[in-house]
């Protein structure tokens, strides 16, 4: 269990140094007395990590389900959130509160874990467990995803080298390669160089792994066989006469499934508390929908009566996907709604510089209110009650926390301070009570933002008129036709996912607070046939990283008994 707890910031240990201290149990034993999971349905990673048979899961479908939480935030910003680490305290407080709860977590990709963000297993005392594992190659799944990514490019180019039976046009080429890594180098490249034997000289480029359509249909798949009808859709790219060829037609979705079909089983680890969580599949928030897999959070609702879930990224970009992508296309009803804030980043959205956030200033968080304020009443516009989770600093004051407290009762929203990054379980367990007891008072009355049917183009204007605060959505003629030949191709039914900044709702990221009056430009449409959504890019997204000037993985290190230090 924890050791004594530390106020927040105060406290000597890392994050990485709290979870080596922490006294695991084995998997199976956490499996068997908080799930009532057999040994029999698990496929053990060493003693401390487990997949979940196929067997297993499919006799789950039966039963009914739990509640589902949803753990989204404000607009992030650099004087930190903790939206991981609140989605950890809360399920560890749930338990605290004797409910039966699992916890449903993105796993970490390597390139921001060796970049400027560091690891992502939550904070503190409110953590998974094995920390290092978890950010660190884990269970091999994004490896398994960056496989069947790049065996499809290869079989691409390859159908090119011999005859091109399908009259691919190699200008018109659109999958890219990919690599769990930011690396800048790679995101535009000439591949096929060195000769005949080479293959054909073309344009390429490589996505993070994170940002590859194969993520996408991953974490939205509720089977094998949806998994492989998924990737039999990819679109690679067209004919000179402007047809779609998929990875059907170049025979390989079998055997992108077949690498994939061990990823595909749920991840169970456990918190430092010892409580359940699968942590599986991780998508970009900004170019995908940024949620676990369909899969881990629908057993999830199956062997728990609370499933604790997060979004990546602001309400905005998050908990919208979540809602209108990831509800809508898996069925799923969220019973409520936990936006996490700080004082902290309020006052930075209040136009305080954070070298000078530990200062009281009411009256920059009574500006920077506005940011979550949008963002509750965005929330609680899909019919899905809300609570909003301050999460405490220590340089917090009792007057700050009461502003926020009386701007969001004003909203009809009760507020609660946690304290779980110091303090665990205990620190959230009002939280915990909080959220509860609204799910029994507030029955939701999920509905998604628009319409099946509603026209692409209007879908993006209605996301950034309605949840952004935009006036209208701008594009060239090219983009606009691009949405009227994807409803011809198939696509108008589709959710839009819309990729922009996190740092603000406007796609500009100094526009801190909530701005207004502004208009949305989307430069380019790509279409994801798998995944069975379309992605407007708007603004200057980039789906390959690059490197800080002095990325994390400078700080990090390992002894000679391979004792990692530095991972965050």
């Amino acid at each position: 269990m924890l050791k004594a707890a530390h106020d927040q910031h105060s406290q000597p240990l890392s994050d990485i140094a709290i979870a080596q201290a922490a006294a695991m149990k084995p998997i199976a034993e956490v499996a068997r007395d908080k799930l009532g999971i057999p040994a029999s349905a698990l496929e053990p990673y060493g003693t401390t990590k487990a997949k979940l048979t196929f067997d297993y899961l499919n006799g789950l479908r039966s039963r009914p389900d739990g509640k589902l939480i949803l753990v989204t935030a404000m607009t992030p910003t650099p004087a930190g959130e903790g939206k991981t680490t609140t989605t950890v305290g809360l399920g560890d407080g749930l338990n605290r509160a004797g409910k039966k709860v699992l916890i449903c977590l993105r796993e970490p990709s390597l390139g921001p874990c060796f970049g400027v963000k560091g690891g992502a297993a939550g904070g503190g005392y409110a953590q998974v467990v094995p920390m290092e594992d978890i950010n660190l190659h884990f269970t091999g799944d994004f490896h398994a995803i960056g496989v069947a990514n790049n065996l499809l490019a290869a079989a691409v180019d390859n159908h090119v080298y011999w005859g091109n039976e399908l009259n691919l046009d190699p200008r018109r080429i659109t999958w890219r390669r990919a690599l769990d890594m930011n690396d800048r180098a790679l995101r535009q490249l000439v591949v096929g160089l060195g000769g005949v034997a080479n293959g054909f000289a073309r344009e390429d480029g490589f996505d993070i792994t994170v940002a590859s359509e194969i993520m996408a249909i991953f974490c939205l798949a509720d089977s094998l066989d949806d998994l492989k009808r998924r990737l039999g859709q990819v679109v690679v790219g067209y004919t000179r006469e402007r047809k779609p060829v998929t990875a059907a037609d170049l025979k390989v979705a079998g055997a992108m499934a077949a690498v994939l079909k061990d990823a595909l089983k749920p991840n169970l680890v456990q918190t430092l508390e010892n409580n359940p969580a699968f942590v599986h599949g991780g998508p970009f928030a900004n170019i995908a929908h940024g949620c676990n897999t369909v899969l881990a959070t629908r057993v999830g609702l199956k062997l728990a009566d609370y499933v604790v879930t997060e979004a990546g990224f602001g309400a905005d970009l998050g908990a919208e996907k979540f809602f209108d992508i990831k509800c809508r296309k898996a069925g799923l009803r969220p019973d409520a709604a936990v936006v996490v804030a700080t004082v902290r980043a309020l006052k930075m959205h209040g136009g305080v510089a954070k070298e000078d956030l530990r200062a009281e200033n009411l009256n920059a968080l009574k500006a920077g209110l506005a940011n979550l304020v949008r963002h509750v009443r965005n929330v609680k516009s899909y019919g899905v009650p809300v609570v909003v989770s301050v999460n405490r600093f220590s340089a917090d004051t009792a007057a700050e926390h009461a502003l926020v407290e009386e701007a969001m009762a004003a909203e009809g929203v009760t507020a609660v301070v946690a304290d779980h990054w110091a303090r665990g379980g205990a620190g959230s367990l009002d939280l915990a009570e909080t959220v509860v007891a609204t799910i029994a008072r507030e029955p939701a009355n999920f509905k998604v933002l628009y319409p099946d049917d509603m026209p692409l183009w209007d879908k993006a204007r209605t996301i950034a008129q309605k949840i952004y605060g935009a006036t209208d959505i701008t594009a060239d003629a090219k983009v606009k036709s691009r949405f009227a030949e994807l409803e011809k191709e198939g696509a108008a039914r589709y959710p839009v996912c819309m990729a922009k900044t996190q740092y603000s709702f406007s796609t500009d990221p100094a526009a801190k607070g909530a701005p207004s009056g502004f208009t949305v430009p989307i430069r380019e449409v790509r279409y994801s046939a798998g995944a069975e959504f379309v992605v407007a890019i708007c603004g200057d997204i980039m789906t390959m990283p690059g490197l800080p000037k002095v990325p994390a993985a400078n700080n990090i290190d390992v002894d000679s008994q391979g004792r990692i230090s530095g991972l965050f």
